[in-house]
């Protein structure tokens, strides 16, 4: 007799056990731009390594629809070189051959009917061999403008039918428009085909590790939430730094920009769960409901030409040497105006965080690449020291580091060992590597595995996508009415405006 009852769940595990891993039940996941970047660097190794670390089920199949001619077996030999490439966890040859069983590949255009009905007959194959029970995710990594072909043809070719107790499910790729308007349409044509609770929208930042550990940090902890607010909460500057140029992505960049491509949905998700109140469950409705709330709340400063800034990066030296601007770099027009930094200033109209402003700032061709949250405190009210002994200390903060280097820092005031007294900042660090000897999962294998599960936890839900463009369009109009954007040098950390900004409130950037 079989150990599973008919829901598949064992019967003899206790579910607060949070030792054994999550497994996905029978499933299978289409690729749509399987020959892409995204597929071949992070979505193909990272479904190897949920298959090293015995998270997929033995059936697991993997379909990738593109316009190469390929048999399966290139298609195979493909992903089998991006794997090695990739991969997370050490290549291993018995992992490889059961998961070469149900790897296929359907060629064809999006509009290309034809290639509908095969992949429609490769699933029903699969399905028969691999023991799928009919569930499949269809993952969406092309271009925007192909999503509404795309899901219009799923819908055309039964492809979304999920009859007998199946699943089907969507996987969309950002950026999810490009304003509000785009946004709400590309919903609308969306949620035509499938339900919400059908629809996974990936922002890899929430995959991350550390993203979801502020939430730990907070809810678990009895020593953050106390001063998590407006009476100890001075400021609050989220970054997002990248060391490299536009690269390849020029077509794709240009008209685009730093604050559409990144501010609207990576930092303004940080932006919610760093300020929103405690869910009544982390569950995906419960978690979903607090961002939206804050994202609600969010309001502009009045003053959009001195409380926001855009910038270009212009030539110069980065990791020792000479690089071109971005107006130089081929593919962009020279006269373009897309913004390669930008920098907001926002508050949250709420009784936690009335006053508070959260600066928000990202670029390319920066000092180097990193993400971050600080979390500034106010200095203390009343100091019984002189100031000779308190120049050299700055203000109280708690920074969570998102990557590269995971963790969290706190800085705070210390004794300089000596006869006199002397006080200076120190940091205490904590390091996911140093912490934990299990090393942290790729988020896109965290994202997937989530996708296969029906956990929608970790993804933007139709509201939120819609407030966060509801926040950029008016800053993104203002900033196609007046002037061009603020050049600054390769390899610093952006324009001298965004410095100015800060300065006027008497504050300034961290240095990550």
């Amino acid at each position: 007799m079989s150990p599973l009852n008919g829901s598949g769940a064992n019967p003899l595990r206790d579910p607060a056990d949070r030792r054994l891993p999550r497994i996905a039940g029978p499933s299978g996941l289409v690729i749509f731009g399987v020959t892409g970047d995204l597929s071949r660097k992070k979505l193909m190794p990272a479904v190897y390594d949920l298959a090293n670390r015995g998270l997929l089920p033995p059936g697991f199949s993997l379909v990738g629809f593109a316009r190469r001619d390929w048999e399966h077996e290139d298609f195979a030999q493909v992903v089998h070189d991006a794997v090695k490439e990739h991969a997370r966890t050490p290549f291993r040859e018995e992992v490889w051959q059961q998961l070469i069983q149900g790897m296929r590949f359907v060629q064809g255009t999006f509009d290309d009917d034809e290639a509908f009905e095969r992949l429609r007959a490769t699933i029903d194959e699969l399905d028969k061999q691999q023991g799928t029970s009919g569930n499949f995710a269809f993952y969406l990594s092309v271009p925007p403008s192909a999503f509404p072909v795309v899901i219009q043809q799923l819908k055309k070719h039964n492809l979304t039918d999920q009859s007998g107790g199946s699943w089907r499910r969507a996987v969309i790729e950002k950026p999810f428009g490009h304003d509000l308007k785009s946004a709400e349409d590309l919903n609308k044509v969306v949620h035509e085909v499938f339900e919400p609770d059908q629809v996974f929208r990936i922002d890899h930042y929430l995959g991350k590790e550390t993203v979801q550990n502020i939430l730990a940090l907070r809810f678990a902890n009895t020593m953050f939430e106390p001063i998590w607010n407006r009476s100890f909460v001075d400021h609050v500057q989220i970054t997002m730094a990248e060391d490299i140029g536009v690269g390849g992505r020029a077509g794709y960049y240009d008209g685009i920009g730093a604050a559409r491509d990144v501010i609207q949905n990576h930092l303004l998700q940080l932006l919610a769960l760093t300020a929103m109140e405690e869910p009544s469950s982390f569950g995906a409705d419960a978690l979903a409901r607090e961002k939206t709330k804050v994202l609600g709340a969010v309001r502009l400063p009045k003053d959009l030409g001195a409380d926001t800034v855009r910038g270009q990066y212009a030539s110069g030296w980065q990791g020792g040497e000479k690089v071109i601007g971005y107006l130089e770099e081929e593919g962009i027009d020279p006269k373009s105006k897309t913004d390669t930094y930008a920098a907001l200033k926002l508050e949250i109209d709420n009784r936690r965080w009335a006053g508070v402003p959260f600066y928000l700032r990202t670029g390319k061709r920066l000092g180097r690449r990193v993400t971050e949250i600080a979390v500034v405190f106010q200095r203390a009210p009343h100091s019984p020291f002189d100031h000779t002994a308190t120049e050299e200390l700055g203000q109280n903060a708690i920074v969570i580091r998102v990557q590269p280097d995971e963790g969290i820092t706190v800085r705070f005031g210390s004794k300089v060992p000596g006869t006199s007294m002397e006080i200076r900042d120190v940091s205490m660090d904590f390091a996911y590597g140093e912490s934990f000897t299990e090393s942290s999962p790729e988020a896109y294998e965290r994202l997937i595995l989530d996708v296969l599960l029906g956990d929608a936890n970790l993804f933007p839900r139709t509201e939120e996508v819609e407030l966060s463009w509801k926040i950029l369009d008016p800053v993104e109009e203002y900033w196609d009415e007046h002037g061009r954007p603020a050049q600054y040098k390769s390899g610093t950390w952006g324009p001298a405006e965004a410095d100015q900004m800060l300065a006027r409130d008497g504050r300034s950037w961290r240095r990550p």
